[in-house]
This record gives structure tokens, C-alpha cells and sequence, in this order.
């Protein structure tokens, strides 16, 4: 089974129709939706396999909203209820491009994740997010420890640029060589912030986490995954047409690839499962809400 710790929030997503106008109105479309980078990939992975969510939500409607429509997509949802939910406005513009103003809400609050919640897990993904804020942060380095101890396969996405810059790098790398999770998932801004890969090589930084896989996203140009003492695996991305909002592609992705490697343990085979699983989140029509990933 594949587990998750992450973040469940409303999503307020604001398709502008033309380039914002400071200080006036501006032409737009604004849905509401689940989000939260933890509950998108679980909620993709739900339809490729068992899928367990791990969290925490406001003691509000909208976290028993939130909830029940995660588990509706056959996810195993184990949350914590205090606090109030979060939410983040995401500003979509008319090159599809993204800016996220996120309030977290109750996500920050995890705490003391019981045994019973990583019985079955086979991997474990944690976006960095969870890294930042407490308790989550200390919550969320524990529970890898243990599900280490396990003998659990362990991933981590990246997650911003913002997000690592107000984390710290030097921080963030210290910590990844400390955990030394399997796999460290990261976009092309990601990697090249981190060290971690440059236009398809290896970075600055890469043996800081040399015993790490680093999956190296790069839009339409192809994935490289940089392998521990290995040559690195190259896997061309498929053209995607009438692309239209960003949102949630990289947590599609993270979920086509973890699924299919605890199938397969193919790295080639993950990446192309990791790729279908984008595509068909960033070619879904508009509506209001994300599709799931089947």
C-alpha cells in the first residue's frame, strides 16, 4: 500500500481571463475544489491502487466535506480534527501558469501519528511541505523514521521553490542526507534551486543526497532519473495538447510513478505511468474540480 502525509484543503482556484489588474476588477472564474498537495496525489493513486491518506483537517464542515470526498475516491483516509481547515487561492493566468497563496490551516497540526496508521505501508510519500510548520515538521521526520525501521520505502517531493527558499536549502539538504529517502521528486526549478540537476546532468549538490534516486520532472522535455552510482534513465514525455491549468500535474505524476514502482520496481516503466497520470490531469477540461486520474 502506498501512504501519504500531506495537506487536505479547499482549493480556491481563479482562472483570470486577462492579465490581473492591480487596483480594479479583473475577468475571471473561480471554482472551489479539494486540494492540497499530500491529498492530490492520494486521490490519484486511489485509482491505480490501495491508497492510504494521513492528515489533518479543521473540526468544521468543510473538513468533514473534505473527508468524506477524498474517501469517496477509494482512499483510506486516517485524519487528525483540530483547528479550523486551510485553504489556498490559486491564481491561474492565460498561459496556464500558476501562483498559489496558501493558508495551511489545521494541515500544520499533525501530531503523533499512531502505529496502526502505517500498518501495510509498503512506501511513503511526504511532500516537503509537511516539513514546514510544527508539530507537522517534527511529526513528519518522525513518522519516516519509523516507517524506515519498517523497512518502508520512503519518497519526497520537493513540493516549491517558495516554499524550500523559506524552509532553507542548506536545511532542506541537510535533512534529505540525514533521512535519506529513496526517492526525491523534483520539477526542473526545483532541482536546479537545490543543486540537485542541471539541464539534465547532475548537480552542485548532488552527493549530498547520493544515495537518493532524484526524479528530475522538466515540463514537456524529458524526465531524468539520476540513480545512485548508475548511469541516469531518460524517459521522453509525450506531447500534451490544449494544456489549460497546471494544477496538480506534478502531484498526478508522483502518483503514476510511485504506484507503478511498487508494482514493477522500473524506474522507465514508473516515469511513463508517472507522465499518463499528468497528461490527463492537465488536459482535462475545465470544470470544478480536478479529475481523478483514470
Amino acid at each position: 500500500m502506498l501512504g501519504i502525509i500531506g495537506d487536505l484543503v479547499e482549493d480556491v482556484v481563479v482562472w483570470l481571463a486577462e492579465p490581473l489588474q492591480h487596483g480594479t476588477d479583473t475577468a475571471a472564474e473561480i471554482f472551489h475544489t479539494r486540494g492540497g498537495s499530500g491529498a492530490n496525489v492520494a486521490a490519484c493513486a486511489a485509482a491505480l491502487g490501495p491508497t492510504r491518506f494521513i492528515g489533518c483537517v479543521g473540526d468544521d464542515s468543510l473538513g468533514d466535506t473534505l473527508v468524506a470526498g477524498l474517501a469517496a475516491e477509494g482512499v483510506d483516509v486516517r485524519v487528525q480534527r483540530r483547528g479550523s481547515t486551510g485553504s489556498i487561492v490559486i491564481l491561474i493566468d492565460e498561459n496556464a501558469e500558476r501562483t498559489m497563496l496558501p493558508h495551511r490551516g489545521a494541515s500544520t497540526m499533525l501530531d503523533e501519528v499512531p502505529d496502526q496508521w502505517l500498518e501495510g505501508l509498503e512506501l511513503l510519500h511526504v511532500p516537503a511541505y509537511s516539513f514546514d510548520g510544527e508539530p507537522v515538521g517534527a511529526t513528519a521526520v518522525e513518522v519516516i523514521r519509523r516507517a524506515k525501521k519498517r523497512g518502508v520505502l520512503v519518497s519526497v517531493d520537493a513540493s516549491s521553490t517558495g516554499m524550500l527558499a523559506g524552509y532553507g536549502v542548506r536545511r532542506f539538504l541537510d535533512l534529505m542526507a540525514d533521512l535519506e529517502p529513496d526517492f526525491l521528486i523534483a520539477n526542473e526549478s526545483e532541482a536546479e534551486f537545490l543543486g540537485l540537476s542541471a539541464g539534465g546532468a547532475p548537480g552542485p549538490n548532488r552527493e549530498r543526497v547520493a544515495k537518493t534516486v532524484v526524479v528530475a520532472k522538466a515540463g514537456p522535455n524529458p524526465t531524468v532519473v539520476h540513480v545512485p552510482h548508475g548511469e541516469p534513465v531518460v524517459v521522453p514525455v509525450p506531447p500534451v495538447e490544449h494544456i489549460r491549468d497546471l494544477t496538480g500535474a506534478g502531484d498526478a505524476f508522483a502518483a503514476g510513478f510511485l504506484s507503478t514502482f511498487l508494482r514493477t520496481e522500473d524506474l522507465y516503466e514508473a516515469c511513463v505511468s508517472g507522465h499518463g497520470t499528468a497528461a490527463r490531469v492537465l488536459s482535462a477540461p475545465g470544470s470544478t474540480t480536478k479529475p481523478a486520474c483514470n
